[in-house]
C-alpha cells in the first residue's frame, strides 16, 4: 500500500482511540459510578500532568535510542492495557491513577504520530506542507467515527467505551509495526529535554507582550478542558426531565457535540484569512467572545426546538473558539519568535495550553460543578454562566493587557495541523 493510505489509518486510529472516551467518560463516571465533579476533574487531569513531561521524554527516546514507529506501537500497547483496567475500575482514586498511566503513554504519541508522517512522506519523496494537512484530517474523521460509534451503539454510559479504545490501542500498537522505520539520530545536534520541554524559551517572558501572551494561552487552556470534561455529562442530565428523556440530545449526545469537530475543519480553513485581515490580537478576542457564546448557549440551550438551535449554535461556535486560539496561537509563535528556539516556543506554548491550563481547567471546573450541585443535581445554567463569565473576564483584561499592533501586509502562514 502506498504511503499515504498507510498514515491516513494509523491517524484515523490514533484519533478514534481517543474519540471513543474523551467526550463521554465523564458521562459515564458520573451517571453510572456515582462520581463527583471533583473525581471526575481529577481524572481528566491527567491529561495536563501528562502533557507537561512525556511528549518531551518520549521524543528524546525516538530520536536517540528506539525508532519511532516502534516507541509509538509500545505506548499504544500501555494505552491499550490501561484502558481495559479501567474499564474494570469503580474507585475514583484508583481511576484517576489507571488513567494517568494510559494518558502518560498516549499524550507523546500526538507527537509521534506527526514525526512519523513527517519522516515518512520525506522519505517517499513527497512535500510535506501540501501533502500533510489532508493525510491529518482523517484524525478528525477518526474522532468523530468514535463519538458516533459509542453514541448510536449506546455505550456512553458503559464501559464498553473503554474497551472499544482499548481494543483500537491494540490494533493500533500492531498496525504500527508495519509503518516505515524511523531510523534513530546518530550524533548531530543534540536537543535536550529542557529544549523539548520549552523551557529555553522562558527567555521569552522578559519580552512583555509575550509574557501575557504565554499567561492567557494559559487561561485559555483551562476553558477549553471545560466541555471535553463535563460536555456531555450535561447533555445526559436532561434525561431527568420527562419531557426530554427521549429526545435526541439525550440519546445520541456525542453525536451533537461531533458538530464541534466538524466545525473545527471549517474554521481551520478561515485562519490565514483572519489573521492577514485582523492581526492575532482580534482573532484571539474573536476565540474568547466564542467561548463565551459556547457557554451561554449552554446554559439557555435545551432539548425543545429553539433550545436545540441554540445547543447547535453552541456546536458551531465552538470551532471559532478553538481553532482562533488554538491554531492561531501556535502560527503567532511561529512568526514572532527568533528561529534559533522556534521549536522551544512551541513547547512551551503546548505546555501552558495542554499541560498547565489543561490540569487547572480539569480541576477547578470540577469543583464548581460540585458547588453548584444539590443531593446530586446540578444547576448547569448557572455552571455554564460561571464559565462564560470567565471567558468575558479573560476577553476583557486580554483587549487592556497585550499591547500588539497589526500589520495587514504581512503574510499569515497557513496551518498544517492541529
Amino acid at each position: 500500500m502506498a504511503i499515504k493510505p498507510r498514515l491516513k489509518i494509523m491517524l484515523f486510529l490514533q484519533y478514534f482511540i481517543w474519540g471513543a472516551w474523551l467526550v463521554t467518560l465523564g458521562s459515564y463516571m458520573i451517571n453510572t459510578l456515582g462520581f463527583r465533579g471533583a473525581d471526575v476533574g481529577m481524572v481528566y487531569s491527567t491529561k495536563g500532568i501528562a502533557a507537561l513531561l512525556m511528549p518531551g521524554i518520549v521524543g528524546i527516546i525516538a530520536d536517540k535510542w528506539l525508532p519511532a514507529n516502534r516507541v509509538y506501537a509500545l505506548c499504544h500497547l500501555v494505552c491499550a492495557l490501561m484502558l481495559a483496567w479501567a474499564a474494570s475500575i469503580n474507585q475514583p482514586g484508583l481511576m484517576f491513577w489507571v488513567m494517568l498511566g494510559n494518558a502518560m503513554a498516549f499524550m507523546p504519541t500526538i507527537a509521534l504520530s506527526n514525526t512519523i508522517s513527517y519522516a515518512s512522506l520525506e522519505k517517499a519523496g513527497l512535500d510535506t506542507v501540501s501533502h500533510f494537512p489532508p493525510i491529518r484530517v482523517f484524525g478528525t474523521i477518526g474522532f468523530i467515527a468514535a463519538m458516533w460509534t459509542v453514541s448510536l451503539m449506546r455505550f456512553e454510559l458503559s464501559n464498553l467505551q473503554l474497551y472499544i479504545a482499548a481494543g483500537a490501542s491494540l490494533a493500533l500498537a500492531l498496525y504500527s509495526l508495519t509503518l516505515p522505520t524511523i531510523p534513530v539520530v546518530k550524533g548531530g545536534i543534540s536537543r535536550t529535554w529542557v529544549s523539548r520541554l520549552g523551557l529555553d524559551a522562558f527567555v521569552l517572558f522578559k519580552n512583555p507582550r509575550m509574557a501575557v501572551f504565554f499567561l492567557f494561552a494559559m487561561l485559555l487552556g483551562a476553558v477549553l478542558q471545560i466541555t471535553n470534561t463535563f460536555g456531555n455529562p450535561f447533555l445526559h442530565d436532561f434525561a431527568r426531565n420527562p419531557e426530554f428523556a427521549n429526545s435526541f440530545v439525550v440519546q445520541y449526545p456525542s453525536i451533537l457535540l461531533s458538530v464541534s469537530q466538524m466545525s473545527e475543519v471549517a474554521f481551520i480553513l478561515t485562519i490565514p484569512f483572519f489573521l492577514r485581515r485582523f492581526g492575532i490580537k482580534q482573532v484571539m478576542l474573536m476565540s474568547m467572545v466564542a467561548w463565551v457564546l459556547r457557554f451561554a448557549l449552554f446554559a439557555w440551550g435545551d432539548p425543545s426546538a429553539f433550545g436545540f438551535v441554540l445547543l447547535l449554535l453552541s456546536m458551531v461556535v465552538y470551532g471559532c473558539a478553538f481553532d482562533f486560539f488554538n491554531i492561531s496561537g501556535s502560527v503567532f509563535v511561529e512568526q514572532e519568535v527568533d528561529s534559533r528556539i522556534r521549536a522551544s516556543a512551541q513547547g512551551l506554548f503546548m505546555t501552558m495550553v495542554n499541560g498547565i491550563g489543561a490540569y487547572l481547567g480539569a480541576i477547578l471546573s470540577g469543583y464548581v460543578v460540585d458547588y453548584f450541585s444539590v443531593d446530586g443535581v446540578k444547576d448547569w445554567t448557572t455552571i455554564w454562566l460561571v464559565f462564560a463569565g470567565y471567558a468575558l473576564v479573560l476577553a476583557v483584561i486580554f483587549h487592556f493587557s497585550f499591547q500588539y499592533r497589526h500589520n495587514p501586509t504581512l503574510k499569515a502562514s497557513a496551518p498544517v495541523a492541529h
